[in-house]
């Protein structure tokens, strides 16, 4: 029984995306709140809702319209969209009112910015609603600003460059690629416009970033979109070890190998391998995978390459089996075990956000390959302003060859360079565990949000 006078827990229910890469980072907040005394609750799709596993977190289904087969049964981003919109409202509405009657009564949904309709249903229930942005400060400033038509489309550039307050100067190979060609994606350019048509109505915005990370990009847009940076949410064991046994997401929409890559690694010498990987959506054409598999070949390096199923009829013939003591192919891994593991010398990434705070909090250099949306800005932040790696250059058919592959390779692992990369990851994951860390900026973030939300009892009622 809840004494008069004693602080109790309140509860937050957690709405993100339903991919890999967005439900990773909220369901990693929604641990991070239960570690701090808060009742966390991951709303999902029914689709998705048994790839959740994550202690101390509960987990509730609610519809999207496509129950059986999610975002593939809908065909289109537009229709997911719309029918999301439509049944996500009732559904979520239906989960708060569920809890209504209980002593833990939802104090605040939590929604992934893609969802902007969710805020509404938080309102309707007089209750709070915070804005979560899975991707970069930087990424949020450009789109921030084109939604506001502070720049418009197509983007003019001064001196070759188009220059955001905040931000380092862009040329055209660094922009996301719903802008640089803003024709090619018109329905993943209106859903990133739409994440801010209601942000100045939320009671929070969250960005999962850290301040020494991105303080001039968040500087720069704070007078107009001010979000808390609570980043980077990536398992405690990689950081401050303060969630016990957190060393996995808790979401998974693929089977792993974990026992294969394990075995493999084991075999390898210190700092000797590549550890490749192009996240789960991005999809390579069949020319792009012939010339990074030769060009990681011809690096002498071994590597680890993670190709999801679709995408293994891509390799060139004969390729697994041209040298399996060097060459290891799985369609699923644990990212975070390679990237910690002592044989990792190199990650090849697409350079999605949350790939690249893995790198960054674990400290492993980077060669980035970024072929579509944020990950182009993502990469140039990779090379040009945190140091932590090198972005191989494309031909005019937009292609990184095999030669260039080899170069890079060659540049992180034991080029002139190298050792400065070596010393800028070791900088940057020192100053990603200290934000996550008691005390840390990112952590004093995330208590604010914690004591605000916690009430007390007066007189018998909750107060906020």
């Amino acid at each position: 029984m809840k004494m008069e006078g004693e602080q109790h827990r309140a509860h937050v229910v957690v709405l993100p995306y339903p991919s890999q890469g967005h439900i990773n980072p909220l369901l990693q907040f929604a641990k991070r709140l239960a570690s701090k005394g808060l009742k966390a609750t991951l709303a999902t799709t029914r689709y998705t809702v048994k790839s959740i596993h994550a202690p101390n977190v509960g987990v509730e289904p609610i519809s999207d319209g496509f129950d059986e087969k999610g975002f593939a049964q809908a065909g289109s981003e537009a229709v997911f969209l719309k029918s999301f919109e439509e049944h996500g409202s009732r559904t979520l509405s239906e989960l708060i009112e569920k809890y209504l009657s209980t002593d833990d009564p939802v104090a605040c949904v939590v929604y992934d910015s893609f969802f902007p309709w969710a805020l509404n249903v938080a309102k309707q229930h007089g209750i709070f609603g915070a804005a979560f942005f899975t991707n970069s400060i930087a990424i949020s400033n450009i789109f921030y600003r084109l939604h506001c038509g502070l720049l418009k489309l197509p983007l003019e550039f001064h001196d070759e460059a188009l220059l955001v307050p905040g931000l380092p100067p862009l040329n055209s190979r660094d922009l996301p690629s719903f802008i640089r060609s803003s024709g090619s994606y018109p329905a993943y350019l209106a859903m990133k416009l739409r994440q801010f048509t209601n942000t100045d109505k939320a009671d929070w915005i969250f960005g999962n970033s850290f301040e020494a990370l991105e303080y001039e990009e968040a500087k720069g847009i704070s007078d107009l979109w001010p979000a808390k940076l609570i980043g980077p949410m990536v398992p405690s064991t990689y950081l401050d070890c303060r969630i016990a046994k957190d060393n996995a997401y808790g979401a998974s929409l693929w089977k792993p190998l974990n026992i294969e890559c394990t075995n493999w690694l084991e075999t390898k010498l210190p700092n000797s391998i590549l550890y490749v990987s192009f996240g789960s959506m991005v999809s390579l054409t069949a020319e792009q995978m012939e010339e990074i598999a030769w060009g990681l070949k011809e690096s002498g390096f071994p590597f680890l390459w993670v190709v999801r199923p679709s995408e293994l009829d891509k390799l060139p013939q004969g390729f697994r089996e041209s040298d399996q003591e060097n060459i290891m192919i799985a369609t699923w891994c644990n990212q975070l075990e390679v990237l910690t593991h002592r044989a990792t010398g190199c990650f090849v990434t697409h350079c999605g956000w949350n790939s690249t705070l893995e790198g960054l909090s674990t400290g492993v250099p980077m060669i980035g390959v970024p072929r579509w949306a944020d990950q182009f800005t993502n990469a140039k932040y990779v090379e040009e302003i945190w140091g932590v790696g090198v972005r191989p250059k494309e031909d005019e058919e937009g292609v990184v060859r095999r030669q260039e592959v080899v170069k890079c390779v060659n540049e992180v692992m034991r080029g002139e360079r190298s050792n400065e990369i070596e010393r800028n990851v070791r900088k940057w994951m020192g100053l990603a565990k200290e934000a996550i860390s008691e005390g840390g900026s990112s952590d004093r973030c995330i208590n604010e949000f914690v004591e605000h939300l916690t009430p007390r009892v007066n007189g018998g009622r909750q107060i906020y």
